[in-house]
């Protein structure tokens, strides 16, 4: 086959491609291996695991994996078949497992590459694995060339977005386990009207998406696929929360009690790309890092990424999310690095997307 040949053979590949329907109703991961890394604000990197969280009542190290966390709010959505159960509260959903962590994390890590992953982040110590970036090849139309060749042509298609997870194992008063998913998407965009270069762009969290792996986990762990489905499409539980401003300070308001709230918050912050450098759940803070915008800011693409971030990045800043709460009632403030009230319009921003999350 000649040059000419190759190239009208590519173009007819990708012009059918482009014209087949996308069969978003199925999930088939493929990892993204050994390519560059996709990590790219909003601060999506991993720091020390020197991480601390203090449980009411008992000064608690995150080494020692032993996170007890009293539940005492009643559940507006609770589902359970046998030991696992799955709670809700507006789009987030997480699992409690009537088994100790470190059982389940073994089984854990291997749900996650049974799926297409590998793990780019495992800390047992923490409770905390994050898989690489991975494309749902699901989503890549089946057209006449692509199931005719096979895998001769199959690199060159490309949906164009990816997809990582981050899974959060914290034990609970009761000897039990809470997990959590969260997921970050990226989407390649054209970076010119001429559409001749892209970049990749952070895109908002799919709550589905991490719905469908609870539920994939959850017959890991025993439960049929029958009764997977039927507890993850039982009923919907609604949340109230809301930004608000008290005394000139951005505020969100969530008609909760503080162990749910703190739940909620924490795993709003790892859908949503804050880095959490550290916890005190004795004070109700998290301990943040957050990367200002840019306007009109284009993401480097795996090129630019080989050379390292560029030196006009803005540097990442620090703050504090303040949970406090009186009785079914909390508030979740911004305090800055030395803990008093923040009201920037960062603040501002940082409650919104806190907020928004929420619903």
């Amino acid at each position: 086959m000649n040059h000419f040949s190759r190239l009208a053979l590519l173009s007819l590949s990708l012009t059918l491609a482009a014209c087949s329907a996308l069969q978003s109703d199925k999930i088939d991961y493929k990892s993204a291996g050994k390519g560059p890394s996709l990590d790219v604000p909003p601060d999506l990197t991993q720091l020390s695991r020197e991480t601390r969280y203090a449980v009411p009542g008992a000064a608690v190290t995150a080494s020692s994996f032993q996170l007890g966390q009293a539940s005492t709010s009643v559940p507006t959505a609770v589902t359970s078949v046998g030991d696992v159960r799955i709670e809700r509260a507006g789009t987030q959903r997480w699992l409690v497992i009537n088994r100790p962590a470190d059982k389940l994390w073994e089984p854990v890590r291997d749900f996650w590459q049974e799926n297409g992953f590998l793990l780019s982040m495992e800390q047992p110590n923490l409770g905390i694995m994050e898989t690489d970036w991975a494309e749902n090849r699901a989503k890549i139309p089946e057209d006449f060339i692509r199931n005719t060749l096979g895998k001769v042509l199959d690199s060159l298609y490309s949906t164009g977005e990816r997809d990582k997870f981050r899974t959060r194992l914290e034990r609970n008063a009761t000897g039990g386990t809470e997990i959590f998913i969260s997921h970050r998407g990226m989407l390649e965009v054209y970076s010119s009207t001429q559409k001749d270069s892209t970049v990749w762009q952070p895109r908002a969290a799919d709550p589905e998406l991490e719905a469908e792996f609870l539920r994939r986990l959850m017959v890991k762990l025993g439960v049929s696929q029958e009764q997977s489905k039927a507890v993850l499409a039982a009923g919907t539980a609604k949340s109230s929360s809301r930004a608000a401003t008290i005394n000139g300070q951005p505020v969100v308001q969530i008609d909760e009690g503080f162990d749910r709230a703190w739940r909620r918050v924490g795993l709003s912050l790892d859908r949503t790309g804050f880095t959490v450098e550290d916890r005190d759940r004795s004070q109700g803070i998290y301990f943040v890092r957050y990367v200002e915008p840019v306007a009109d800011k284009a993401e480097p693409g795996f090129l630019g990424k080989l050379f390292g971030p560029s030196k006009k990045d803005p540097a990442p800043l620090k703050y504090r999310i303040a949970v406090a709460s009186q009785g079914e009632a909390t508030t979740v403030s911004v305090l800055n690095a030395n803990g008093a009230p923040e009201t920037s319009a960062n603040a501002q921003r940082i409650v919104k997307v806190i907020a928004d999350d929420l619903k």
